[in-house]
């Protein structure tokens, strides 16, 4: 069984603590009202969303996937990290036993524009020797920055949200 690993740094004007309560925090309610085409809804199963809780993700129908579950392993709202754990759902497909997630959110220095530098590794554990193919590693980095776009958007033409 081996692991994959992943990061990725995205850059944006948005605040350090803004982008980590819009896709942490509140992740459940903002994500499916930015992205209702693609995630009907998030819900928490067991647990009230501390760590050792998990929640599932409901995609539309017409969607590639019907659902994913995350297990939250920490959140460290003062130093701004989480990190956490898709256990479950066929978006894993039949390679994949799960993907460890850790986000990290900090503040970008006046000379990058300030705003924060948002960090993302993922751990992929395969299934026996199986290896994860270069174009899927390609399309979950532009689905994730698709989505950190997003929220970026919105909170650029929100400044009030999340304040």
């Amino acid at each position: 069984m081996g692991v994959t690993s992943l990061s990725q740094e995205y850059t944006c004007p948005i605040s350090p603590s803004r982008m980590f309560k819009a896709l942490i925090v509140d992740s459940k309610n903002l994500i499916p009202k930015l992205l209702p085409e693609f995630i009907k809804s998030v819900h928490t199963v067991q647990g009230d969303g501390e760590p050792g809780s998990i929640e599932q993700v409901n995609f539309t129908e017409g969607s590639s996937h019907k659902y994913a579950k995350h297990r939250i392993d920490e959140i460290d709202e003062e130093n701004l990290v989480c990190k956490y754990t898709m256990i479950e759902g066929d978006a894993l497909g039949d390679n994949v036993e799960s993907i460890a997630y850790e986000v990290r959110f900090e503040a970008a220095s006046s000379s990058e524009g300030g705003g924060c530098i948002c960090k993302m590794t993922s751990n992929y554990r395969m299934i026996g020797d199986s290896e994860i193919k270069e174009e899927e590693i390609k399309a979950s980095k532009e689905r994730v920055l698709g989505i950190y776009k997003l929220v970026e958007n919105y909170l650029l033409n929100n400044p009030q949200v999340y304040a």
